[in-house]
């Protein structure tokens, strides 16, 4: 779920991937874990029909943008099946700045990812972190990123033309009927049979474990002994199956947005949903003491009924948006409005321009900027065209575990659930969780906890009223890795590091460049 600058691009991103996908429900306290099942390390010796992969050199060449470099690294398709063919895998850098090894001098390669799944992690170091990281961080790394298989650069999932997509963005997700209820089902099924025919055996070997094993190649590639590592929101879930798998090879982690591995889809969607109804609290707590805001100016419960019942007027009469772009018909429905109020959640410094857009469609029957704020959260370009960013978003959370639900009717018994959890959200985005339901690919995941027993110190970031990873999967996930240290942002916003708290970027600055972890659980704000 994209604003202007760099920063904001990435923390939309990393919520998508929960959005799609619906994962699910929970009544457990903060800590707890849904499952015994502990993920299990891989063999600490390369196998050796993997060995061509491990000892293979990058071939860095100039990308055309200045200052960074690009290469092609292959991986097998089928881990389990190395000769089946390859995967090639698009590899960006941005040298250290530092100069040699040595003291002050290049520790290393510092491998990042944007969440998602199906952000580009080229993209987003070639336009946000080998720029904005700090000075000091990119003096002593080589800053370099990896777009996952299926994702971008590197073999992208496709499902459907830009024509489609529009059509299925705006697919109500709210139906009032069983033949709403239909055409909602069989937009589902129509992404998935448009994934599997363009998408082909990629669809099957685009999980979360296969990409963090290329992860693995790449760090032999780069020459490194360990990971360093800052995954945010889904990168989380990657950078954490990675120590999973790879213990002994963890460098210096930072898991920032943290997702709780434990969970099955259903319950995580419910959490997420909780998220979601926590940071519109905020908005509409900050919203309702400006004069000028549309959802009055009594307090948030009020804002909250407004919302809903706005909504509700558009799933039976959209609103026009004028000219935004290619003559597509489109007008602003229930669907793409309530995914521009969800955009707007991932930062607080979002919440003037929602009230502008919110205030323009309410007072002034003017859908544009709400649909503007929809477009940058798909991906959606001038002209109409589409990232992958929401198929491969699909493709990975429907591999990575099993569907919330089994058919429309499991959707039905659910809503009070999700309603209660956020009776703005709740209905949309349970619905929205049916799309796994009609996936092609059977899933190869299944909830784990992931204890990374042996590995070096990992630091877990947790914001306080996250919308996308709510603060409890912190907790849960630091609860979880052995050697982790929990860091506790109280704020707004989807993930902390680099979102104005001294207090967060000293200490995973410091942790980057010397190692040194908390020695216990620390409180930023």
């Amino acid at each position: 779920m994209e604003t202007s600058p760099p920063r904001a691009r990435r923390l939309r991103r990393g919520c998508l991937a929960f959005l799609a996908v619906g994962l699910l429900i929970s009544g457990c306290s903060s800590t707890s874990s849904s499952t015994d099942v502990v993920m299990d390390e891989l063999p600490r010796a390369t196998p050796k029909e993997l060995a061509s992969y491990y000892a293979q050199k990058l071939r860095w060449r100039d990308c055309g943008v200045p200052g960074f470099q690009c290469a092609t690294m292959k991986a097998p398709l089928d881990y389990d099946k190395p000769d089946a063919g390859d995967v090639k895998l698009a590899v960006s850098r941005k040298r250290a700045t530092g100069g040699a090894a040595g003291k002050g001098g290049r520790l290393g390669s510092l491998l990042v990812n944007p969440g998602g799944p199906g952000g580009s992690a080229v993209g987003y170091l070639q336009s946000y972190a080998a720029l904005g990281y700090p000075e000091k961080v990119r003096a002593r790394y080589d800053m370099v990123a990896v777009d996952p298989r299926g994702v971008a650069r590197s073999e992208p999932v496709t499902c459907l033309d830009d024509r489609e997509m529009s059509a299925y963005t705006q697919t109500d997700t709210t139906p009032d009927d069983r033949r709403e209820t239909g055409r909602l089902a069989a937009s589902y099924k129509k992404f998935a049979a448009g994934c599997k025919k363009r998408s082909g055996k990629l669809l099957g070997h685009v999980s979360t474990v296969e990409t963090a094993r290329d992860m693995d190649i790449l760090r032999a590639a780069l020459g490194d002994k360990k990971l360093t590592y800052v995954g945010a929101s889904y990168g989380t879930f990657l950078g954490a199956t990675y120590a999973g798998l790879f213990p002994d090879r963890v460098g210096r982690l930072v898991l920032d947005g943290a997702m709780d591995p434990s969970l099955p889809a259903r319950r995580m969607n419910r959490d997420q949903t909780a998220g979601f109804e926590t940071a519109f609290q905020s908005f509409a707590k900050d919203c309702v003491r400006q004069p000028d805001c549309p959802l009055g100016t009594k307090n948030a419960a009020d804002a909250g009924k407004r919302l809903k019942g706005f909504f509700t007027d558009l799933d039976r009469a959209p609103l026009p948006v004028g000219d935004t772009g290619p003559a597509d018909g489109r007008k602003l429905g229930e669907a793409l409005a309530t995914t521009g109020v969800i955009a707007a959640m991932y930062d607080e410094t979002s919440w003037p321009q929602l009230r502008d857009a919110l205030a323009a469609a309410m007072k002034d029957k003017d859908g544009s900027m709400l649909l503007a704020l929809s477009d940058s959260y798909y991906e959606r370009d001038g002209d109409g065209s589409y990232s992958n960013l929401m198929y491969a978003n699909t493709a990975v959370n429907c591999l990575d575990l099993p569907p919330s639900f089994t058919s429309p009717d499991d959707v039905r018994k659910a809503l009070p659930d999700f309603e209660k959890a956020s009776p703005v959200f709740g209905e949309g985005l349970a619905w929205s969780a049916l799309n796994c339901t009609y996936w092609p690919t059977k899933a190869t995941g299944k909830p784990q906890r992931i204890e990374a027993e042996g590995a070096d110190p990992i630091i877990v970031v947790g914001t306080t009223r996250d919308p996308a990873t709510p603060y409890r999967w912190a907790k849960a996930l630091a609860s979880q890795l052995t050697s982790a240290r929990l860091l506790t942002y109280e704020g707004d916003g989807h993930t902390a590091y680099g979102r104005g708290s001294r207090c967060v970027d000293e200490t995973i600055n410091a942790y980057l460049l010397t190692g040194r972890a908390p020695q216990k659980d620390k409180r930023c704000t």
